[in-house]
């Protein structure tokens, strides 16, 4: 039985196991032939890029000689000829993964930094045979125990890297596996300055003007602004979701994915496949997402958002932390499949990102949120189209966007306000619309309700977006807007409603009564019952912070 590789990162591992092996190597040849001093591929989380740099360490590690040719028997890098092996073996490598450097606060942020560097020097225990200097020997120690000042863990990978070297007489080959990840959790927890400063320290002593390094694969999610990290650093060649090169070699191509359901007996499967986790374009490449792909033939063949669960969501949920009008519709069109049009600026400071709506899209389209579908010049500028790539993410997006509807309501109280609101029961959606707004009071803003009415547009849409297509017409003022729900089953009833939000209590019953009667003064019931629709449900509703009236 063909084992597939859920959670194997390590590609030693992956092929003495047996697992199942989409074949990647002929990255190396690529590189062998040419590649930049340091070169950072940014990619979505779960796309390969640890087992691509675990691939090249049993590669060209002097560690791995023996067993490398065993491992690398059969693959296409073997395949290549005798001059690309003749690099297998040689070098002296260091892999070091930053995954792990994820805390809520600065003082242990760093003392996980040095419990990771300690585990690496002990590692290289070795190194201490050599004849060091008693300045140096003393160093190696205060790492090796923990008993590093931040200022020495800052130099701590670029003096390995030299004491690596000397000891070998060679210079070394860098693998600096999601490097960002530090820096993610940093923005995430509050001590984000205090994390740049040390990262474009420790990243800078080890990659710029070292003659202990012989070349240094790095790799992200993102490319974190220059200016901010990679200073000085001139040497950077970088491949992304958009540009750079290295398009096919993380994630699963479309013949790939053929390929595994051939192997497996499962061809007739591949349509759901395409549907739930393909349409990524890496460079006009389509990829598929490999992590979900993987799980969903382990799991006999359940489409399931499975990427979910293994990358925060914390800047789609920015996205949705301020849904003005603009946003509001941004989000709608999305969910529709309407692209949205933004800069992209590859270089993300992320203390902008709160601020800026180009470096917000900019960060869901290299995390893997959105995909492009297109580019477009005007005036000398470049614009990309983005939208939702697959029902996999479109299935986060709903859940998110729910989830902040919903509050501390909860999902079957959202399922009884729509229930009562397509049978007409004004009274209990009220009520239940009512409970909605008490339970959201963590992201709703009472200086700016409207708000909360954006959220509560996507919410309606995605709860019955399987019924119901969504038409909108919002209005200036009170910060009003109007919502149709027009059914996809003519035996279904339509709804139309009018919403106005107003500054004080006693203006409610006055705004309700005049929204129910400004529908009838509009063509959209002539349009429903044009279609052919019987029923249809119009409300008037006036929001004031948290309290509600429906008429």
């Amino acid at each position: 039985m063909i084992k597939m590789p859920v959670g194997i990162s390590d590609f030693g591992e992956l092929i003495r196991d047996g697992y199942y092996f989409v074949d990647k190597t002929a990255l190396i040849g690529r590189l062998i032939d040419s590649h930049a001093k340091v070169t950072l591929f940014t990619r979505p989380r779960r796309f390969g890029k640890t087992l691509t740099l675990s691939m090249m360490d049993y590669f060209f590690n002097i560690s791995h000689k023996e067993e490398a040719p065993s491992l690398f028997k059969g693959t296409k890098i073997a395949s290549s000829g005798g001059t690309y092996l003749s690099f297998m073996g040689t070098r002296p490598v260091i892999f070091l993964s930053l995954k792990d450097v994820t805390e809520k606060d600065y003082s242990h942020w760093i003392s996980r930094f040095g419990r990771l560097m300690a585990v690496l020097y002990l590692h290289h225990h070795f190194l201490l045979d050599d004849p060091l200097p008693e300045a140096e020997k003393n160093y190696f120690l205060r790492i090796e125990h923990e008993e590093s000042s931040p200022v020495d863990l800052q130099d701590s990978l670029a003096t390995l890297l030299r004491l690596l070297s000397r000891h070998a007489g060679l210079p070394v080959l860098l693998l600096l596996d999601e490097y960002d990840a530090p820096i993610q959790s940093a923005w995430d927890n509050g001590y984000y300055d205090q994390a740049i400063s040390f990262m474009r320290n420790f990243l800078s002593s080890a990659l710029k003007d070292n003659p202990s390094l012989d070349f240094a694969l790095i790799t992200g999610v993102l490319r974190v602004a220059k200016e901010s990290i990679f200073s000085g650093l001139n040497n950077l060649a970088v491949s992304s979701v958009i540009s750079g090169g290295y398009a096919d070699c993380f994630g699963f191509t479309a013949e790939e994915v053929r390929e595994i359901g051939k192997v497996l007996g499962q061809e007739d499967k591949l349509s759901e496949i395409a549907d739930w986790y393909d349409g990524y374009d890496f460079q006009n490449v389509e990829i598929y997402n490999p992590w979900s792909v993987i799980n969903y033939f382990r799991n006999n063949c359940l489409p399931s958002a499975y990427w979910v669960s293994t990358s925060g969501n914390s800047i789609l949920r920015l996205l949705l932390s301020d849904v003005d009008e603009i946003r509001s519709d941004e989000l709608t069109g999305l969910l529709s499949g309407r692209p949205v049009t933004v800069m992209i600026h590859e270089s993300i400071a992320y203390s902008d990102i709160g601020e800026n709506t180009d470096d917000l899209y900019t960060i869901l389209l290299f995390t893997g949120y959105l995909k492009c579908v297109g580019r477009k010049e005007e005036n000398g500028l470049t614009f990309y189209e983005l939208a939702i790539p697959n029902q996999e993410i479109r299935s986060i997006y709903r859940d998110e966007i729910l989830a902040r509807m919903t509050g501390k309501a909860g999902g079957s109280m959202m399922k009884r306000m729509m229930d009562a609101m397509l049978q007409g029961k004004t009274e209990l959606f009220a009520a239940s619309l009512q409970k909605i707004l008490l339970g959201t009071v963590s992201f709703h803003d009472a200086a700016k309700p409207e708000s909360f009415y954006h959220g509560f547009m996507l919410g309606m849409t995605l709860w019955l977006e399987k019924s119901f297509l969504l038409r909108s017409n919002r209005e200036s003022g009170y910060g009003r807007f109007d919502l149709a729900l027009i059914p996809k089953e003519k035996n279904l009833p339509a709804v139309l409603m009018e919403f106005k939000a107003v500054k004080e209590e006693n203006e409610m019953a006055g705004a309700a009564e005049k929204a129910k009667h400004q529908i009838s003064e509009k063509a959209y019931p002539e349009e429903i019952k044009a279609a052919g629709i019987q029923t249809l449900w119009t409300y008037g509703i006036a929001f004031c912070g948290k309290k509600v009236i429906v008429k």
